[in-house]
């Protein structure tokens, strides 16, 4: 296992980012963590934009930390008042890094994690994009079953890996997608 790292939930929301992520989880490139107040505020946006699915968002929950064990980060709460990052309600995310000894937050808000603080505590903040083409310099091949594996699920409507690819591009991970289309065939 390469790494630990902490999924921020800005990256667990949208769905076709957040089965990407979990499927690198799964295959044990990384060790994935989380909390369940992560788990409450990328429910909470989804809920805010989709709130039919009230009822399937538990379901959810329950399968990604039955699918990743050991990815509940807990006892992390004492942390969170001694730190100190731009938008004071991200300290859950870094408190829970520092317990687990993450050396990476795969993360959208950049910003809101600056190296230089994170970097104190052994560790960077990493966009999903440069995270997965990380994940694919260390191990192409199993990125590439991932996104297979992923795509394969997407039934209703069935989604060619042509379209797959477009929809990682629209989640703002235009590498992942480009580098991956050298490998539709297979995805």
């Amino acid at each position: 296992m390469n790494f630990v790292v902490l999924y921020d939930a800005c990256v667990l929301y949208p769905a076709p980012l957040r089965d990407i992520l979990l499927e690198i989880a799964i295959s044990e490139l990384v060790a994935a963590k989380w909390t369940t107040t992560i788990h409450d505020e990328w429910m909470r946006n989804l809920l805010a934009d989709r709130p039919e699915l009230k009822g399937r968002l538990e379901k959810t929950r329950v399968l990604m930390d039955k699918a990743v064990p050991d990815a509940l980060v807990e006892n992390f709460e004492s942390l969170i008042d001694n730190l100190n990052l731009p938008d004071r309600n991200d300290r859950h995310v870094l408190a829970a890094a520092i317990k687990c000894n993450a050396q990476i937050i795969v993360t959208y808000n950049l910003k809101d994690f600056p190296p230089d603080i994170l970097a104190g505590y052994g560790m960077e903040p990493m966009h999903p994009d440069e995270f997965i083409e990380h994940q694919m310099g260390l191990s192409q091949g199993v990125v590439i079953a991932c996104a297979k594996r992923v795509r394969a699920r997407l039934k209703n409507p069935e989604i060619s890996a042509e379209a797959y690819l477009e929809i990682l591009a629209s989640q703002r991970l235009p590498v992942t997608a480009d580098k991956l289309k050298e490998f539709v065939d297979l995805i």
